[in-house]
């Protein structure tokens, strides 16, 4: 009888649990005994592991967060922790692991599979999307539709004081979160790392487009949305600079982990769904070393080593109906050269 186990690692995501009873159900389908490794790669390292039921993980596929809960683990970045934890693997006598994470879970993967010979499949589950191998990973949505209410609110909060407000979002190193709400709620602005060289040399830009949006507007709400990891003290200070130079208020409003939390979406549930099954599906017919995804409706399997060495783009369609179509001071000065 093969032995699958199953863990999920670093920042968790709406959807992980909907994808734990996926791989558990399929699992036992196919005959298959599967364990839970508890707190993500500290599990392995400290071997807190646990036979998982059908009646576990029946009624948890609306659930936020993750049954197996998560962590970090700097144990586990050391050649003595991750041969601990291949140690425990195979006492366990685990033949395959399934690993449900962002960027760095995959890396982990890649390390693991120098000191254990195993099967290795990775599902994407982080509210990012920064991961190449699939157009969504698991949480993402849901992540976008958090960001969208929250914006929504706060326009209307906005909007009675004509206030200007900056809204920080989660997303790493990737803008897909901030682009994505940001086009969703109608922001003003959307400063996202793909976006932009430098925003120290781009504040200029960004200033003018203030002024001149409350120029053409009058006094009105004003949104900003931006990416965390953008400006040195984020959001907060970026403001300040903002109320400094520009003369009128500006809130920082900084959503942090809320993004993560709640229950997922149809969506995200769906997701989840199809790739727990292929998972156990791609160990079964003999694969390693890969993450299941879905592109274009396919699902499909990629290197993990493709996965988190190419970097994934943002749309550019979306992008450039931003910044090129949905900008209120552009059509206002496209209108007025067409009446010249």
């Amino acid at each position: 009888m093969k032995r699958i186990a199953v863990l999920t690692s670093g920042g968790d995501a709406p959807g992980m649990n909907a994808c734990i009873r996926s791989v558990v159900l399929t699992a036992l389908h196919f005959g298959y005994q599967v364990y839970g490794f508890r707190h993500g790669y500290n599990g392995l390292v400290d071997n807190e592991i646990e036979l998982l039921t059908m009646q576990q993980v029946r009624h948890i596929i609306q659930k936020g967060g993750t049954l197996l809960k998560s962590a970090r683990c700097s144990k586990f970045k050391t050649e003595s922790g991750i041969k601990l934890a291949a140690k425990h693997l195979d006492a366990a006598e685990i033949d395959a692991l399934i690993v449900i994470g962002g960027d760095g879970s995959l890396r982990g993967m890649m390390h693991l599979s120098k000191y254990w010979q195993g099967q290795l499949i990775g599902i994407p589950g982080t509210i990012d999307n920064d991961l190449s191998g699939s157009d969504n990973t698991i949480g993402f949505q849901t992540a976008t539709e958090t960001v969208i209410d929250a914006i929504d609110k706060l326009r209307d909060t906005a909007d009675a004081f004509e206030r200007i407000f900056m809204v920080e979002v989660m997303g790493r190193d990737a803008g897909f979160i901030a682009l994505s709400s940001g086009i969703a709620s109608g922001a003003e602005q959307i400063i996202y790392p793909e976006g932009l060289k430098d925003i120290h040399q781009e504040l200029d830009c960004i200033i003018q487009h203030v002024e001149s949006a409350r120029k053409l507007h009058g006094r009105s709400s004003y949104i900003i949305v931006i990416s965390e990891n953008l400006w040195p003290g984020g959001a907060y200070d970026l403001s300040q600079v903002l109320t400094e130079q520009i003369g009128i208020e500006c809130r920082p409003v900084i959503l942090g982990h809320i993004q993560r939390g709640g229950c997922p979406n149809g969506f995200d549930r769906i997701l989840a769904t199809k790739l727990g099954v292929f998972a156990v599906e791609a160990i079964k017919n003999g694969h390693s070393l890969m993450m299941v995804g879905e592109i274009s409706n396919e699902l499909t399997l990629t290197a993990i080593s493709d996965c988190v060495n190419n970097k994934k783009p943002v749309d550019k369609k979306l992008s450039d109906i931003q910044a090129k179509v949905f900008d209120s001071v552009e059509i206002l000065s496209n209108c007025t050269k067409s009446t010249i």
